[in-house]
């Protein structure tokens, strides 16, 4: 709907250049006229082609005033179309915002939810009270206890207890036997250079 009248406006604007165009050619062509008549001392028919030429003029300044005129009411059209597509976008949010509203219960269901968590917070802190007041040192160790090993049972068997005891490596020198050749300067380098792999 938009888009037509915006194109009818488009292909008059289109016609109103192109007689802008074909009157620019006229007066150009009746200046040239009337300077022939002078050149031939025919001063009536050289006047007559001047006062066509102005008349023409007239008429381009109008096209001008129209043109203008056409060229705002275009953009007035699709500035109105933007803001039209603008108030669409604005209705589609607003609706969307209260159709999440809705289903999340407003300000009050927030509030309800948070009041519910803070509950949920206290009631659970009571609770923590009241058996820390019955339980032993003893009890509150085992229980420690017993959540650690559920720790390490869904963690799976990567992570290793605390208590278990790796071998130290070994602190003596190892002794060496005499059957071994002696390296010389060149064979020592070699060896040095040599890396030793990592453990795995």
């Amino acid at each position: 709907m938009g888009n037509s009248n915006s194109s009818q406006k488009i292909s008059a604007q289109d016609r109103l250049h192109q007689y802008q165009r074909r009157i620019t050619v006229l007066t150009d062509r009746e200046t040239e006229i009337a300077k022939e008549c002078l050149a031939r001392n025919d001063r009536r028919r050289a006047l007559l082609a001047l006062r066509r030429k102005k008349y023409q003029q007239s008429l381009l300044e109008k096209t001008d005033g129209q043109l203008a005129q056409l060229e705002q009411l275009t953009g007035q059209v699709e500035f109105a179309l933007v803001q039209k597509d603008v108030l669409f976008g604005l209705q589609q949010g607003t609706k969307v915002l209260q159709t999440i509203n809705k289903e999340m219960g407003g300000i009050e269901g927030v509030e309800r939810l948070m009041g519910e968590t803070e509950e949920a917070r206290a009631y659970q802190e009571e609770v923590s009270q009241m058996l820390a007041g019955h339980l032993t040192n003893q009890d509150e160790d085992e229980v420690e206890d017993e959540l650690e090993a559920l720790q390490r049972e869904l963690a799976g068997p990567e992570i290793l207890p605390d208590d278990v005891v790796f071998p130290s490596p070994p602190t003596a020198e190892m002794p060496v036997e005499e059957s071994v050749p002696e390296l010389t300067q060149g064979t020592k380098a070699k060896a040095e250079t040599r890396t030793a792999l990592p453990a795995q």
